[in-house]
């Protein structure tokens, strides 16, 4: 948009109107509009295997690393809310909502909060699935868990 403004000269002989454009303003930046707080809901939570990669043909005692997003790693025994701990089922079955973890040579515990271990498997293929549980062990279901299938070589 352009403004112009009208000057009046005065002469002898009369009074003259001259148009002479003014310069335009400065345009104003716009402001950054402000960030959109993100709602709790939408932080992702899961769980899942850092190492070994789903697929992987690796040598027997498996080295592992687990990892947890939208949770906190802590004791069993601790109950918080948003916390718990990683359980490792030998297979690819994961325990439902609500479904207190069993403990056997198949179901096995990190209750101290451990997000490393390592597993002695036979030679052959093998699925292992990642089931993170509340501080009573109480299964956080399909949600926090993961299955990944690793092939051990002899």
């Amino acid at each position: 948009m352009r403004w112009w403004i009208v000057v009046g000269l005065v002469a002898c002989d009369g009074g003259e109107e001259v148009m002479t454009p003014e310069p335009e303003p400065p345009e104003a930046p716009e402001p950054a509009p402000a960030p959109e707080a993100q709602p709790e809901a939408a932080v992702q939570m899961r769980v899942f295997f850092e190492a070994p990669e789903d697929g992987a043909t690796v040598k027997s005692p498996i080295k592992l690393r687990f990892g947890v997003e939208g949770m906190e790693v802590r004791p069993a025994g601790e109950l918080a809310e948003k916390t718990g701990h990683h359980h490792l089922i030998v297979g690819p079955a994961g325990i439902p909502e609500g479904t207190v973890v069993p403990s056997d040579e198949k179901h096995i515990h990190f209750g101290k909060g451990q997000t490393e271990a390592e597993l002695e498997l036979p030679p052959g293929e093998h699925k292992l699935t990642m089931q993170f549980a509340d501080g009573n062990h109480t299964s956080y279901g399909e949600v926090m868990a993961t299955t990944i299938t690793v092939t051990v070589e002899e």
